[in-house]
């Protein structure tokens, strides 16, 4: 099985209703914000429906659960409070995201079986990717940045 914590409404899954995968997320609403650049009315629909709810920092499954965990948390500081971003991505609490985000890496690694992979997705508009992964003593893999500006990092670790 494959663990996605962080769902939203997610966006990068070909198949977002995918029977091989547990999507979990903190939130589950719709929501619309204002948004003029899309539709003619000025606003934008984003609906986030987990399969259950869930903190990444606190996941309730036994250790070694999964093959294979996704974790792309959210990753912006500072959002306006109705901005589409913060609707799309979610926002990190600007005092403790590194201690949310230590706390999410140790739970991705406790509900991998030895031998899983983790895939990590980080964009680095606001926190760099460098700080990010020194919240964990796990090394990566490999990665690649991708995106415009190559902001946007996917990462693989192995769990031993």
């Amino acid at each position: 099985m494959v663990l996605d914590p962080c769902c939203g409404s997610r966006m990068f899954w070909f198949d977002k209703r995918d029977a091989r995968v547990v999507f979990g997320d903190i939130r589950n609403e719709t929501i619309t914000v204002t948004d003029r650049s899309h539709k003619e009315d000025g606003t934008r629909t984003l609906s986030i429906e987990p399969d259950m709810h869930m903190d990444f920092r606190a996941m309730p499954f036994p250790d070694g659960s999964f093959r294979l965990v996704v974790f792309d948390p959210p990753h912006l500081v500072r959002a306006g409070a109705d901005s589409w971003l913060k609707a799309k991505y979610g926002k990190l609490d600007v005092a403790t995201w590194r201690e949310d985000l230590r706390a999410g890496f140790a739970e991705c690694f406790r509900v991998l079986q030895p031998g899983g992979v983790l895939i990590f997705k980080w964009n680095e508009t606001q926190i760099k990717v460098a700080e990010v992964l020194a919240l964990t003593d796990r090394r990566p893999l490999f990665g690649h940045p991708s995106g415009k500006r190559s902001n946007t990092h996917w990462i693989t670790f192995l769990a031993v």
